[in-house]
């Protein structure tokens, strides 16, 4: 099953780009597909694959820091071939 994962990290300490910039290279690493624009990531893949990679890679986000956020909002289906039809 493919799923389609929206995710945003919020740290809520100063000093919080590091934190995002390295989830998001870790993300870029993992060989899933991995869209990025200024208010969200967009994760695609197989759904095992998907949130084996979220676990690993939320955990080490979050013993990073101090305090944070993870916002996700997931869809049972490929979304990255999406294009506006209007």
């Amino acid at each position: 099953m493919d799923i389609s994962v929206e995710l945003t990290f919020s740290p809520l300490q100063d000093g919080y780009e590091p934190h995002i910039i390295r989830f998001i290279k870790a993300l870029r690493d993992s060989g899933l597909t991995v869209l990025e624009n200024p208010m969200s990531t967009q994760i695609y893949g197989h759904y095992t694959t998907v949130m084996e990679v979220l676990n690993k890679e939320m955990y080490n986000s979050l013993e990073g820091v101090e305090q944070g956020v993870f916002y996700l909002k997931m869809v049972k289906t490929d979304r990255s071939a999406y294009e506006p039809h209007f």
